[in-house]
């Protein structure tokens, strides 16, 4: 399960929205003056500052580092185009959690793509079918699902029994 027949490592990538970060806490804790011409768009992606708030998702941070000290693990998100602070902090939420330094289980390992359908791998671990999710070649992992309800549950299909 864990490396191929090859021997290599297998490549599992990881949503954040949704999967490793609760981006409703972020939301919550936005002025409710500002967030609201974007929230009335449908757009609380776009709400400058929303990312650097956001709670992990229960268990979230512990499972990244399990799958990382077994698969080739990559943080796989998507970033509003419209909002610029996203970008920068998606990073440092991933620094908080993990560490900067190259010892951390996420060092140099967050990829922000609108085509996550692009990146080769084995598995993604995603909530929803946007930006390629549904496209991707390997096998993904709906997160939130019946089947993947919570982080247990995809560690228990990823990590054989010890």
């Amino acid at each position: 399960m864990v490396d191929d027949a090859g021997g290599r490592r297998r490549i599992v990538y990881v949503d954040m929205d949704g999967t490793l970060v609760d981006f409703a806490t972020g939301v919550a804790r936005i002025d409710p003056d500002v967030a609201a011409p974007y929230l009335a768009r449908d757009h609380p992606d776009e709400i400058p500052g929303v990312y650097a708030l956001m709670d992990p998702m229960p268990g979230a941070v512990e499972a990244f580092a399990r799958l990382a000290e077994r698969f080739d693990a990559y943080i796989l998100s998507t970033a509003a185009w419209h909002n610029p602070s996203a970008w920068t902090d998606k990073l440092e939420w991933v620094q908080r959690r993990w560490g900067a330094g190259e010892d951390s289980p996420a060092y140099k390992r967050l990829i922000l793509s609108h085509h996550k359908d692009l990146n080769r791998g084995d598995v993604l671990i995603d909530d929803n079918a946007m930006h390629g999710a549904a496209q991707f070649q390997g096998e993904w992992i709906r997160f939130g699902s019946p089947e993947f309800p919570d982080w247990d549950a995809v560690l228990r299909r990823l990590l054989p029994p010890h």
